[in-house]
């Protein structure tokens, strides 16, 4: 266990003044206060990363989708064993995992979201015992780049790493095309049907064959092919290595869910955690960073959820009451990508014959493509504005990266 007394001085003024600038970013009102923190301990000590990872066993989550979620599942899972350090906030950057391990220097455990990337960066610094890969898809373009580059970076990082154990997702072609360079893979079949971003091999380009007598089963002619799985996730039923079937009983909604509580309880397994006592807490959770949970807000019952890519959308829109009116809220920032054209890769022809209001900052664009869908939609740019000119009852409102989270800031203020 990494004791503080342990670090070289300047680490610890780092976390010294680190843990300063975070609280005074949260008592003026400009930010929870990781990345600043983080960023101030990065400049002090160059080399704060490593020093606070030393000694400790350290998980790494990445991937497209439901990094958040995963993270709090696999750190509420190790909790059963000892005390973990993670950085559920979502500040996954740099500066944001120097600042969760900063946050608690003598919990053993460590599980930290890793923007996909900075993996590679990541992993280097602080020799983890596991990677968990979620999905690799199309998401913020601009600033990530294509997702075959992407994918050849997690391979080429997953290769160099000895002794990490890295459990992937082997229905998804491009994760599973990075972790089979590992040492030491422990492949989940989660169910995913998402396959508009691996429509061609990552390896050669050709087309990948899915198998029409088992829709989970695919190859490639190149000899790329998919994965044995170790653990299979079935609607509720996760059977492990042992051939045993658990139902999950989870308390979050949704099949993404469910691959993001098969993911982690594998991973848990691995690091240490039984199985049952693994379970036990990830069913206790009932809400992550502000979704899925009911909030009051002047006669209507919100409920925010969060989508930011074609993927994602994909595994929301079943989510959505039948019946209850949508709110659409879409930014273009630099968090969420500063181009929206993913806006017609999503099936919003879901919508149609419900109430739908077109928000956010570029609820213009989301009107057009509302308009093609055959969506009656209105527009309405201020998401609360929006939910108050519906009738009084539930309302489900759906947000992009920046726009979900000033809502749920503008929600809680009005507690």
């Amino acid at each position: 266990m990494l004791v503080a007394s342990d670090l070289p001085w300047r680490t610890r003024f780092a976390i010294t003044a680190a843990r300063t600038a975070a609280t005074l970013s949260r008592r003026t009102g400009r930010g929870g206060g990781s990345m600043i923190g983080g960023r101030i301990a990065a400049k002090l000590d160059p080399h704060a990363l490593q020093h606070l990872a030393r000694g400790r066993t350290v998980v790494l989550v990445t991937g497209t989708n439901g990094k958040t979620t995963t993270t709090l599942m696999l750190s509420r899972a190790l909790e059963a064993l000892a005390p973990v350090t993670t950085n559920g906030d979502g500040a996954n950057m740099p500066d944001g995992v120097l600042a969760a391990l900063a946050a608690n220097t003598e919990a053993p455990f460590a599980v930290l979201e890793v923007d996909e990337t900075y993996l590679p960066w990541v992993a280097e610094r602080v020799d983890p015992a596991a990677i968990v890969l979620l999905n690799l898809s199309r998401d913020q373009l601009d600033r990530v780049g294509e997702i075959r580059k992407t994918e050849r970076e997690f391979r080429s990082c997953v290769e160099k790493l000895a002794d990490t154990v890295v459990v992937a997702n082997c229905d998804d072609v491009l994760v599973a095309s990075a972790a089979a360079a590992s040492k030491h893979p422990v492949w989940v079949s989660t169910g995913q049907t998402w396959r508009d971003d691996s429509v061609a091999c990552p390896r050669c380009g050709r087309a990948v064959r899915h198998h029409p007598q088992d829709e989970m089963e695919w190859d490639c002619v190149c000899g790329l092919v998919r994965p044995k799985p170790d653990w299979v996730l079935d609607g509720d039923r996760l059977t492990g290595p042992d051939g045993v079937a658990h139902r999950l009983q989870l308390a979050l909604p949704g099949r993404a869910n469910a691959a993001n509580a098969a993911l982690s309880l594998a991973t848990a397994t691995c690091v240490g955690v039984p199985l049952p006592q693994a379970l036990g807490q990830v069913r206790s959770i009932t809400a992550v960073a502000g979704r899925y949970q009911r909030v009051p807000y002047d006669g209507h019952a919100v409920r925010v959820l969060l989508a930011k890519n074609p993927a994602g959308w994909y595994e929301t829109l079943p989510l959505l009451n039948p019946g209850d009116p949508v709110v659409i809220a879409i930014n273009a920032r630099e968090a969420d990508g500063r181009d929206p054209s993913w806006l017609w890769d999503v099936p919003f022809e879901r919508l149609r014959g419900r109430r739908v209001i077109a928000s956010g900052e570029r609820a213009t664009d989301l009107a057009v493509r509302l308009r093609y869908a055959e969506v009656d939609a209105s527009a309405q740019p201020d998401p609360l504005r929006a939910v108050t000119s519906l009738d009084a009852g539930p309302v489900e409102l759906i947000a992009n990266y920046t726009a979900f989270r000033e809502v749920n800031a503008r929600l809680g203020d009005a507690d």
